[in-house]
Order: structure tokens, then sequence, then C-alpha cells
């Protein structure tokens, strides 16, 4: 197992190009299963949860080949319908193959899905929205299993849950109603560029979606889909992530490859933190040279404030004077990142579903444990200001959605790197 090793105190200057959004590649390799053609797939990120993806679709029976950021997906005629558990298990986005197999196969049985572990997250949308369509849904040993008797029927679907809309939900039962008869309105449909990056590669495909970016989606099915070439968005989560480590170590960052506009509520904040930001084309440049102020933030569905960026805007917090207040509205036990971070010199305390954050001067260098995705990113940019050394475990956590981050951090003047236990 490998661990982060981060000698803190460096300021980050030059360059950074972002990756694929792996967000957005996941449910686009499952809505290739929807044609027997072939796809292609560029500016995907070489990631943990895509070769895990792949190893799924492979054993459903479709042929995948992914090099050099490409990944070429050709189901073939017929597939194979059993998602297993221990694929799926592993990665919570693999419950999108669900949609498609129902959608092209009339069947199909997914284990319930995995992933980080950061509160409940129940399927429950997904299934309700399939249901809607169509299909008969039963829940034995572990197994979602949904059947269609004939075929998919449109329907008026609405997905609010108890904390508003849901990305993954969108994209399964977007994709299953491409291909049902007649009409299918999604009313409280997720507004994320993910879903949207999902829903023009759909039509690439010969789909009929109108409204992706809205909180409605009116889609009208088609019989066939056929293959089709895409790329993929770049990745907001890993820019956000670079953009706030820029703003932490007081340094001079030009983030390439990321689309500005959904990057809007995390510059807001960082703008009232002094934060100078500056909007190029498909960049964004980070600066700062005096004190950070401090800022309260919510995290809501997009364009709100990102629930995957909650993490590393409390690293930020913690070394800013003052105090500040971080509310999470998607994930309430979205947390766990805080005991480590305490470990390090920070103090916060937690109130239900908020965190309050008392700024410290200095962070110090520690062992740390990761124990999500995002807490590994926010414990990472943690050790760039910590004094002395810090040591961050677990981090296959981090793999699963950070294509080389020590690399591309060595490259902007940090001290660190990765060693094994």
């Amino acid at each position: 197992m490998d661990k982060i090793v981060i000698t803190g105190g460096r300021k980050l200057k030059g360059e950074v190009t972002v990756s694929g959004a792996k967000n957005s590649a996941l449910p686009i390799m499952a809505a290739a299963l929807l044609s027997e053609e072939e796809s292609i797939i560029e500016n995907v990120p070489d990631l943990r949860d895509i070769q895990t993806m792949a190893k799924l679709m492979r054993s459903l029976g479709a042929r995948v080949l992914f090099e050099n950021g490409t990944l070429a997906i050709k189901p073939g005629r017929t597939l194979k319908t059993l998602a297993p558990y221990k694929l799926v298990s592993t990665m919570r986005a693999s419950v999108c193959v669900l949609g498609p197999l129902i959608g092209r196969m009339g069947y199909a049985e997914v284990s319930l899905p995995g992933g980080c572990v950061i509160g409940p997250r129940p399927i429950d949308l997904h299934l309700k929205g399939l249901e809607a369509l169509g299909a008969h849904i039963e829940i034995q040993h572990g197994y979602v299993n949904a059947r269609v008797k004939k075929s998919l029927r449109g329907a008026e679907i609405y997905l609010g849950g108890s904390f508003g809309s849901s990305v993954l939900a969108t994209g399964n039962v977007m994709m299953a109603a491409v291909l049902a008869q007649g009409k299918s309105t999604i009313e409280n449909a997720a507004c994320e560029p993910e879903v949207v990056d999902l829903a023009r590669f759909l039509k690439k495909m010969g789909a009929r979606i109108t409204g992706e970016g809205s909180p409605r989606l009116e889609i009208e099915g088609v019989k066939k889909l056929h293959g089709a070439k895409t790329a993929v968005i770049s990745d907001r989560i890993e820019a956000g992530t670079f953009i706030m480590a820029a703003a932490m170590t007081g340094g001079d960052v030009l983030v390439k490859n990321v689309e500005p506009s959904h990057q809007n509520a995390l510059i807001d904040k960082l703008r009232q933190c002094g934060v100078k930001i500056e909007k190029g084309k498909n960049t964004i440049r980070v600066r700062r040279n005096g004190r950070l102020k401090p800022v309260d933030a919510t995290t809501l569905p997009y364009p709100g404030f990102p629930t995957d960026l909650q993490a590393q805007m409390m690293a930020l917090m913690a070394v800013t004077p003052g105090i500040s207040v971080i509310t999470e509205k998607i994930y309430p036990d979205r947390f766990m990142h805080v005991s480590e971070l305490n470990r390090m010199g920070s103090k916060i305390f937690l109130e239900g579903p908020s965190a309050i954050v008392h700024g410290v001067k200095h962070l110090s260098g520690a062992p740390v444990m990761a124990s999500d995705l995002r807490a590994s990113a926010a414990l990472v940019i943690a050790g760039l200001v910590a004094e002395g050394t810090t040591e961050v475990h677990r981090v296959y956590h981090l793999d699963r959605g950070y294509e080389k981050i020590e690399e591309k951090l060595f490259a902007l003047g940090a001290s660190i790197h990765r060693d094994r236990e």
C-alpha cells in the first residue's frame, strides 16, 4: 500500500493541466452499452475507478480497449446482464450500468453499489425512475433484479430526494428512457455539467433529449442507438482542488484545460477570501499575496458550492484567520476528515451538519489517514502548508479520482512524493 509524503512550506508556482472528469467518463462508459456498435471516448483519466468500470463492462461482454487517454468500447449484439458484487461493491458509479442494461436487454441483475464511506447514499431515486418507466424491480440477496415485460414506456418522473437532485439517478434514468417507447419527462433532474456531458454523448448516439443543464429533461424514445465519438469534459473537482492549493500556499498557478464557468461558486468564495482569480478561455490563474479572510460555505447541488470541494475548502479555512462555518447539505455525515485535520493542529468543531472552523496560524505535519476520495485531497493540500512532514496513508482513495496528483504538485514546486508503506 502506498502513502504520500509531503514537506510543507513551499509556494506553488507554474502551470498545471487538469485531467478529464471521472464523474463524467464513468456514466458515458455505461452509456456506450446502449448500442452494439463501437464508441470512442477521449480525454479519459487513467484512474482506478476507470479501470474498475472497464473490468465491469468486459464482464458484461463488451470489448474495451484503453490507451493514451482514449477508450474504445464495442458491446456487440448481446450483453450479459449480471453486474457482480466483486466489482460493483468497490465503486458507486458502477450502478450506472443498470439503466443501459434494462433499456437494451430488458433485464439486469446489479449488485448494490459501494464507494467512499461518506454517509448513506441510497439508490431509491434510481429505482423510482426505472419503475416509472415500467421496470419491475426486486432487491434480493444484495442485488437489484430489474425486468421489463415487453419494453420500457415513456413516463413523467419526479426525481426529488431528501437532499436535492441526484446526478447518478438522473443519468441512469435518462439512459433507460432514451430507448423507451414514447416521451419521458424528468423533473428535478440534476443540472451538473457531468449530466450535460452524458446527454451530449447520448445525442451523438442518436438519442432525442432536450433541457439538459436544467431541472426539466424531455426525452423522446428511439428504437436504436449507434456508436459515437466524444471527449470527456475536464474535471471541475480536480481543478478546484488545485485552485485551493494555490490559494493556500500563497502561490501563482495557471490552471489549464478547465471550464471557468464550472467554477463560479468556488471563485465567488475565493474572491471573498482575498484570492485573485483571472479567468481565461480555458484557464484560471490563481494568485494570493495578502492574508486570507474567513468565509462561510454551504454545499448545494450545481450550480451551488460542490460537496466534492467541501473537505478542501475546510482545509483552506483551517489556516485562515477568524471563524468560518461550513455546512454540508448534500451528505450531512461527510466530515470524516475533520478528526485528521485536527491531528494536524486545526481547530474544527462539529455541530450537526455544520463545521465551525477556527483558523490557526499554522498546521503541523503528522501521519494522517484518508477516509475517502475528497478527504484524501484535503489532507494532501493541508500538508502543503503544514510545518514539517505529513504522511497521508490509504491513498488508494486518492487514486480513485486524481490522476498523478503528486506528480502535478511536484511540478508546481511542492515537496511531495509517493512511498510504499
